[in-house]
């Protein structure tokens, strides 16, 4: 018996003690269906390791009682907690000293890895001598910590670089992406593949047998690590980083960066140096929004639920949105059928497809799988087996009521009917339709296979069933959606609308296009207006113009308004930029030209005053709604935490007399909409 702890029941742990020797100690919090760390799981571990300590076994292995994985790493909302007390750096010193004390037992140490393994839990598993993994396609392991605007800081950015190298070690954690256990292996993060069934019985072989890693693994993990190397990578890595994310808006990575470049010492002078920067960190106006952006997708992920009664969908327009729609419909598991008036526009839809396939689906008789699940279908037989039609046709009300005509006495009973339309208000588009209550906007965004948001747009007839099977669809395909109102715009498009439209009018004053997008990025949106304007397409652009300009009392510049043919901006390899394999070709700036000083304002202002205009109208239910609508939809600066938190930050009166400045010397555009008061 070890210290009496063989068969105990706690709070949060399983243990016991096998046959050879080996202790097992399995996460099981208590109460949750995913294993976070709380400081109560932390303060029972601690005993528990304090007891093994005095009483060590064989070896120990660390694993999850979970079905659903290993560890998902911190409770978030509790971080969040701390950060309002002020106690942060007492939770990191606690995890800190608790995984110090595992690493530091007198016997072997093993964490057995299947599913998940994110952050904390990522970070355990480097406290333990050796680590063992599955080789199920749901065992990812990573440290997304950079993406809550803060770094790993239980001990893993100081043991992750010494483990595995410092060049692998910050591909990780600069990026925040998760690693297939395959991958994890190839670094050395993971000493040993197995399958899923065997899991605990070899990582218990591992723990007594041991291994040694290859001598260039344990050598290149030395070097990289050295003072000098260190002084020689981390202006490399900062420089990498500068290239994405500046510093000013996502410190992080530059003091994660410059913490290990600068720390020495014994383990305990590189933790409490880890500690100091995290701490600092965790209280930056950036770490607090991208965490409120965390729980912002948390909650567009629970929308709706698993039963969505969908298996089969129709997809009818194969251009760019309708084809790649059904695409990522049949990669995410649906079978679907893709219409268009002629074949020659489904095959190419259908080479796209392919070609996502190609990127995303590694292993090849699966992807044949996938493959065989998209097929075209220019008479649309799929229509009457389709649970799901979506329409994804021309933005012409006409067109899109003639063709629901034909649509809607061919489908099931049960069938849901819906409409990509990125402006079209519902109510024009419902007229004559038999069963309104299951019809509604399923409004994608470009390109459809990397932006998450969903827009599910809804009218005065339709049903709560429609709109919740819509959004567990959503939750099926790995998208994020947001309930709005069917009025003009939607949400994205229509908060969007004036600030593009303001670049518009900025470039045909003459400014030019790569300082009216600087202004832009410089502010913290992932690209600059003109050239969002070339990637959407100006053709498309003047469409939603079309639509939205009259609605919003705006004026569209030529730029918009007559759009040559061929000239459509990226797709035509022509538009406000010359476009060379997918990329910008921006004209060079004088070297003596000066921004217009109240260019940014321009520009950010416009999109502020439709977002608080949205929220008074009533297009989506709150405020919170709204900005996860924004971010996702537009990628609107994750670090000010969405438009309406950005306007509480600053401050109501401010913007209101910068808009009112905006006013006086550019014209009633920038008057303030209705809705600030409800603010301030």
């Amino acid at each position: 018996m070890i210290a009496g702890l063989d068969g105990l029941r706690f709070q949060h742990w399983q243990t016991s003690l096998r046959e050879d020797g080996v202790f097992v100690l399995a996460f099981d919090r208590a109460g949750t269906s995913v294993n976070t760390f709380a400081q109560d799981v932390l303060i029972e571990l601690d005993s528990l390791i304090e007891r093994l300590a005095m009483d060590p076994p064989k070896a120990v292995v660390v694993a999850s009682a979970k079905a659903s994985g290993f560890i998902a790493g911190a409770d978030i909302k509790e971080f969040q907690s701390f950060d309002e007390k002020g106690t942060v750096g007492d939770a990191i010193n606690r995890g800190q000293q608790v995984f110090q004390r595992l690493a530091e037992l007198p016997c072997p140490t093993v964490a057995a890895i299947h599913g998940f393994c994110m952050g904390g839990g990522t970070e355990i598993a480097l406290a333990c001598d050796y680590r063992v993994a599955s080789r199920s396609p749901s065992t990812r392991i990573g440290l997304p910590e950079v993406k809550l605007g803060i770094y790993p800081g239980w001990g893993g950015s100081v043991r992750l670089p010494r483990l595995v190298g410092a060049p692998a070690a910050f591909d990780m954690m600069l990026t925040g992406r998760t690693l297939s256990s395959s991958a994890a292996r190839a670094i050395g993060l993971v000493d040993k593949l197995v399958d899923e069934p065997l899991l605990l019985d070899e990582a218990a072989k591992l723990a007594l047998r041991g291994t040694t890693r290859p001598f260039k693994q344990r050598f290149m993990a030395w070097l990289t690590n050295t003072w000098p190397a260190r002084q020689a990578l981390a202006p490399v890595l900062a420089k990498q980083v500068a290239r994405k994310a500046r510093k000013d808006h996502y410190p992080a990575p530059y003091a994660l960066i410059g913490s290990w470049q600068r720390s020495g010492g014994d383990i305990q002078s590189l933790l409490a140096a880890e500690r100091r920067s995290v701490v600092k960190l965790s209280a930056t106006p950036t770490a607090r929004n991208l965490i409120r952006v965390f729980f912002l997708q948390e909650r567009l992920k629970s929308q709706g639920g698993k039963d969505h009664g969908i298996a089969r969908v129709h997809v009818v327009g194969a251009g760019v949105m309708g084809g790649d729609i059904a695409a990522w419909s049949a990669y995410k598991g649906f079978e679907v059928s893709l219409q268009d008036r002629e074949q020659r526009f489904i095959d190419g839809a259908l080479s796209r497809g392919r070609a996502l396939f190609d990127k995303k689906v590694k292993d090849e008789a699966r992807r044949e799988q996938v493959n065989a699940r998209l097929r075209g279908d220019l008479a649309g037989d799929g229509v009457a087996d389709a649970d799901l039609v979506i329409e994804a046709i021309i933005e012409n009300p006409e067109a899109k009521r003639e063709l629901y005509t034909t649509l809607e006495p061919r489908m099931k009973a049960d069938a849901l009917l819906t409409t990509n339309t990125s402006s079209i208000p519902l109510t024009e588009l419902r007229e004559h339709i038999q069963r309104p209550a299951q019809f509604a906007g399923l409004h994608y965004f470009n390109p459809v296979a990397l932006m998450p948001l969903v827009e599910i747009i809804h009218h005065d007839t339709v049903s709560e069933s429609t709109q919740s099977r819509l959004a567990s669809f959503c939750r099926a395909i790995d998208k994020l959606p947001v309930p709005v109102a069917g009025t003009p715009g939607f949400l994205v498009n229509r908060v969007l609308f004036p600030y593009m439209l303001e670049a518009a009018h900025a470039f045909a004053e003459g400014i030019p296009g790569p300082v009216i997008d600087k202004a832009a990025v410089k502010f913290g949106m992932p690209m600059g207006p003109i050239e969002l304007i070339d990637t959407v397409g100006l053709d498309v652009a003047a469409g939603v113009g079309a639509e939205l300009a009259p609605f919003l009392g705006l004026e569209v510049p030529a730029a918009l308004g007559n759009v040559e043919p061929g000239k459509r901006g990226k797709k035509d390899g022509q538009g406000l930029y010359k476009w060379v394999d997918g990329k910008p070709v921006k004209p060079e700036v004088p070297k003596d030209y000066r921004a217009p000083a109240d260019l940014e304002d321009r520009l950010v202002l416009p999109l502020l005053n439709e977002a608080v205009a949205c929220l008074h109208d009533g297009v989506v239910a709150d405020a919170d709604l709204l900005d996860a609508g924004v971010i996702f939809g537009t990628g609107f600066a994750p670090f000010r935490g969405g438009p309406i938190q950005y306007v509480r930050e600053t401050g109501v009166e401010a913007l209101l007399a910068r808009l009112k400045a905006l006013q006086a010397s550019h014209g009633e555009r920038f008057a303030p909409r209705p809705g600030w008061d409800a603010l301030g």
